[in-house]
């Protein structure tokens, strides 16, 4: 069977549930550990995951066969459980919903180096506001 050809890059940002501070050290290792296997499992191709206490940045790209709903929804779902079973605990939770933007392959670099730099750019308010969006969360 032929390959597909496809270019689709997604930036993809999803939060704790309740913007908690959630992410921590150890949370950080086992999604940074966890999280690029699954995104093969699912077909895609990570290219930066970054992430803060109370949310995460992932550049991606997504192939045409799955949406981007059900790629997300697969993602976080299974994240989630990783964390919940590696902890011990059962208290960790993705806030339903995320934030996805297009771009091109010539937006590469920008959002890699924005996405490598999250911490410093949270830490100093550098932030630009539609890189950032996520729904608001909603009870």
């Amino acid at each position: 069977m032929p390959q597909s050809f496809y270019r689709f890059y997604y930036h993809i940002i999803w939060s704790t549930k309740q913007r908690l501070p959630l992410i921590t050290p150890e949370v950080e290792s086992l999604v940074a550990n966890y999280l690029p296997k699954k995104i093969i499992e699912y077909g895609g191709q990570q290219f930066i995951l970054n992430m803060v206490e109370d949310h995460i940045h992932l550049l991606c790209s997504i192939p045409p066969k799955i949406s981007v709903a059900d790629f997300v929804h697969n993602i976080k779902g299974s994240t989630s459980h990783f964390i919940n079973a590696n902890k011990g605990e059962k208290d960790f939770y993705w806030q339903s919903g995320y934030g996805a933007l297009t771009l091109s392959e010539k937006g590469l670099p920008f959002v890699i180096n924005y996405i490598a730099r999250q911490k410093e750019k949270h830490k100093n308010n550098s932030l630009i506001d539609i890189l950032e969006y996520i729904p608001e969360y909603k009870e």
